[in-house]
């Protein structure tokens, strides 16, 4: 699979911090490759500067192989985590006003069809549905037929139902051919829709690769979690378990053994709780905290 974006030492700071601190990946042509981690971690200003809207203050960008140049906006499209729409505009009209931006252009019928928008074309936006809003910024994405498209945690908001039928119009996406770079603090998000991820703490990257590939690497095939107050005594956990936050908790291929450990320790199991490893555990084990803290 071909290499469309390569991105090398890229180093960006501001007062007081570095946001991004020597970030090396590369995106292949036709993969969701997700930036996954909390707020704060850095992707929101890694992806600024490969949209070419924030200068690194070092570092490397080759897109197909060479530097960026002038044709790279064309190619590009971009849905940011915020965006302000013209008031007293109607969908039809900020679609139009998009389009005329770009020497090409996807066939708006195609677009209006991709994500659902033929109901709302007359609707002035300031009356759109957090998922409606969120597929009309698809749209304005997507309406120049990028070859790669940048979106900045675009489910931040929706609720569940939304954010599932956003992920199916990515699908649809990725199905097309095309590109896409995500950043996103949901760990299922990242899972279903990224065929690869970086996992990014204080501006660098800490794991890298398939979801399942990263969790298959870092983790036996469950975890168990029981409440430390279900244990009849914390001073000493039993065989296999560690202490994370208000939990004992053991990674382990032996459920059985692990089962028959809690009942010699006498825990009460109520409350025990047996789960496949999630990236948002991946990232506590790397980190010491989870996805969605700062």
């Amino acid at each position: 699979m071909t290499t469309l974006l390569t991105v090398d030492k890229l180093i960006k700071s501001f007062p007081g911090v570095r946001a991004v601190d020597g970030i090396s990946f590369a995106v292949r042509e036709g993969q969701c490759f997700g930036l996954l981690g909390p707020n704060g971690a850095g992707k929101t200003t890694t992806l600024e500067i490969l949209e070419g809207i924030t200068d690194a203050d070092s570092g490397e960008i080759r897109y197909r192989g060479l530097p960026r140049g002038d044709g790279y906006r064309q190619a590009i499209g971009i849905q940011f985590q915020h965006t302000a729409l013209q008031d007293f505009q109607t969908v039809r009209e900020a679609l139009a006003l998009f389009a005329s931006f770009y020497d090409r252009v996807r066939p708006l019928d195609g677009l209006i069809e991709l994500c659902n928008l033929g109901e709302l074309l007359d609707r002035d936006t300031r009356k759109l549905s957090g998922g409606q809003r969120q597929r009309l910024l698809l749209a304005i994405a997507l309406v120049n037929d990028p070859d790669l498209v940048f979106l900045d945690e675009p489910t931040t908001g929706l609720d569940p139902q939304s954010r599932r039928n956003f992920w199916h119009l990515l699908d649809s996406i990725k199905a097309a051919g095309k590109t896409v770079l995500l950043t996103t603090h949901y760990m299922e998000e990242a899972s279903v829709l990224c065929d690869e991820i970086a996992v990014i703490d204080r501006g660098h990257i800490i794991e890298q690769g398939a979801p399942a590939a990263l969790l298959a690497a870092h983790f036996p095939r469950a975890l168990v979690r029981v409440p430390l107050h279900a244990l009849t005594q914390t001073a000493t956990l039993p065989v296999g378990f560690d202490r994370q936050g208000a939990y004992a908790v053991a990674a382990t291929d032996d459920i059985d053994g692990t089962l028959k450990g809690l009942h010699a320790h006498e825990a009460a199991l109520d409350e025990l709780h047996i789960t496949t490893p999630t990236l948002d555990d991946l990232f506590l084990k790397l980190t010491g905290h989870g996805l969605r803290e700062s």
